[in-house]
């Protein structure tokens, strides 16, 4: 059967190609059981788009060319943006992080910023997307939201080339949008943007790659997890209820059938303030050790508590993140949870 099955995909050529299913060695299996017929295709993640296209159409050809009249089954599997061998994109990046929260507001961007330069700092080669697009900030926390990036034309495309700041390369959403703009996008239409800064950009090689994702568990989330082998998330909560609700549904999303991504552990932003008339003192504005106890319920790693200071909102503010000053004691708590994820992901 798989010989006629291959005589009828010859059949059918590559979507905007001259070349065919079998040329381009995109069918990996054909199954014939219980008189179900079961075609399975891997393809890169640049013909995504045709896949649901695709489908019928394979399914007619064997039908009338191989003669079959029972079921066919046909599924296609796209290779994930970093496991794709086209050159460009993010193709060379070791690793991927997602940071993540169930709800706006608890300082996920504060932390994938911070948490980029910290690698930066171990001696990690990084890049940070923000993909948050209804709501990018970060590049006013690196200083950089004068910034547009640069084109660069080669013999078959044509590539973004992320900014370079602080060490890391960075691409946003907000360096093509005024920043009075209010981007009244669906979620289909949000994805797409946020596939062109993955796949059409030229990440070149890094260790390692954060992404700072928008919160909750919309479409959006969803279409990166599709699109790229994700290593791990890191969820941030501020200690309160509400958060905490929240990030359990993040940790869900992640845990799903097809997503599948590693919870690295979870970050407590905001855990206490300490004015500076009263360095002695911790007030738990927030409440106390919730992001904690909720890592110990689910028996995932708990990777640090960042204080509410004035410094972070300071620095975030004039483009250099608390992660910069060596010295300073928030600084080292970045370095800190830098260096549990690092072991616990990028050693690999």
């Amino acid at each position: 059967m798989k010989e006629a099955v291959e005589k009828a995909l010859e059949k059918i050529p590559v979507p905007g190609e001259k070349r065919n299913i079998i040329e381009a060695g995109f069918l990996k299996e054909v199954r014939e059981e219980n008189n179900e017929l079961s075609i399975l295709l891997e393809m890169p993640h640049t013909y995504e788009k045709y896949r649901q296209a695709l489908i019928p159409t394979i399914q007619d050809s064997i039908k009338r060319d191989a003669q079959y009249t029972h079921t066919i089954k046909v599924e296609i599997d796209i290779t994930k943006a970093n496991k794709s061998t086209t050159p460009g994109g993010i193709s060379r990046v070791k690793h991927v992080i997602a940071v993540a929260s169930g709800k706006g507001g608890v300082g996920k961007s504060t932390v994938s910023v911070n948490l980029a330069l910290s690698l930066a700092r171990l001696g990690y080669s990084v890049g940070l997307l923000d993909a948050d697009v209804f709501g990018p900030s970060i590049p006013k926390m690196l200083g950089a939201e004068k910034e547009r990036p640069l084109m660069q034309k080669t013999e078959t495309a044509e590539y973004i080339l992320p900014i370079e700041k602080h060490g890391i390369k960075m691409l946003s959403i907000g360096f093509f949008v005024k920043d009075s703009d209010a981007l009244a996008w669906r979620g289909p239409m949000a994805g797409n943007v946020l596939k062109q800064l993955i796949q059409d950009a030229d990440w070149g090689e890094l260790d390692v790659m954060v992404i700072d994702m928008p919160p909750g568990t919309s479409d959006i989330q969803l279409t990166l997890a599709q699109t790229i082998d994700i290593s791990g998330a890191v969820m941030v909560s501020t200690p309160q209820d509400v958060a905490l609700i929240d990030v359990k549904k993040g940790i869900n999303f992640f845990q799903k059938d097809k997503i599948e991504v590693p919870i690295l552990g979870i970050v407590e932003n905001m855990a206490w303030f300490t004015p500076a008339e009263l360095p002695n003192n911790k007030y738990y504005i927030f409440g106390k050790g919730g992001a904690k106890d909720l890592a110990d319920e689910l028996d995932i790693p708990f990777l640090g508590e960042i204080p509410l200071v004035q410094s972070i909102r300071e620095n975030g503010d004039a483009g250099q993140p608390s992660a910069l000053q060596e010295d300073k004691i928030v600084g080292n708590i970045f370095l800190e949870i830098a260096r549990k994820i690092a072991d616990k992901t990028l050693s690999k």
